[in-house]
């Protein structure tokens, strides 16, 4: 992975689900070296901007772009960009060994990080309890080579070892990539974000600090 710095960023997205405007006064910028944090209450768009980013053709307009240049259509080349959806992608019937040969990635280094994978010799994804499908998900991604990678909700049904883990990960990880990741519990996200975005009632702007996420009615009490 090269050490250039690349910057993504999205904006003019017009998003409407029926007669409601979802999306509609949105930028945000995602820079290699940088995890860039994405917050807001559920049914916000968070997800349905990632989605965007990514390429799916939900949006009735939207610019993407990397270093300038406009992302057309709705495919991503991988070393550009990977995406982490909320739901699983992995096929059931493909070995533990299949996938991480498929993502170049090394079963040791997952074992070094995990241990508990070297106890699932020649198992196959569907053998694997749900939270330890997830969590090889966001290594996959996360290790992944790829300019940027989109992370959504990648601590969501994992035990909080785990996620001190994948935080740790997210954090060696951000110099060889720029990072976003969104999730329901924003003290990780604020632990380990460079710059946070928050949406509401339609457009996004950047949170400074857990204070100005209770002045947005983001949380109740800190």
């Amino acid at each position: 992975m090269d050490r250039i710095n690349h910057v993504l960023e999205v904006d003019g997205v017009l998003l409407n689900y029926g007669t409601n405007r979802v999306l509609q006064n949105i930028y945000l910028k995602c820079q290699t070296g940088k995890v860039t944090g994405l917050l807001g209450r559920n049914g916000c768009g968070k997800s349905s901007l990632m989605r965007i980013m990514f390429g799916e053709p939900i949006a009735v307009d939207k610019s993407v772009r990397i270093d300038g240049m406009s992302l057309l259509g709705d495919y991503r080349h991988p070393n550009d960009m990977r995406y982490l959806p909320q739901q699983k992608f992995i096929p059931n019937k493909l070995s533990l060994d299949r996938v991480l040969a498929d993502f170049e990635l090394e079963k040791s280094e997952l074992i070094a990080y995990f241990p508990e994978f070297g106890n699932f010799p020649n198992l196959t994804i569907d053998q694997l309890s749900g939270g330890w499908q997830r969590i090889l998900e966001v290594y996959l991604i996360l290790k992944s080579k790829s300019k940027f990678v989109l992370l959504d909700e990648p601590f969501t049904h994992i035990m909080p070892l785990h996620v001190e883990t994948i935080k740790d990960l997210i954090l060696l990880e951000k110099p060889n990539k720029g990072i976003l990741i969104s999730d329901h519990l924003y003290q990780h996200i604020m632990d380990i974000s460079d710059q946070v975005y928050m949406i509401n009632n339609g457009r996004s702007f950047p949170i400074k600090s857990v204070e100005e996420l209770h002045d947005q009615g983001y949380i109740r009490a800190y």
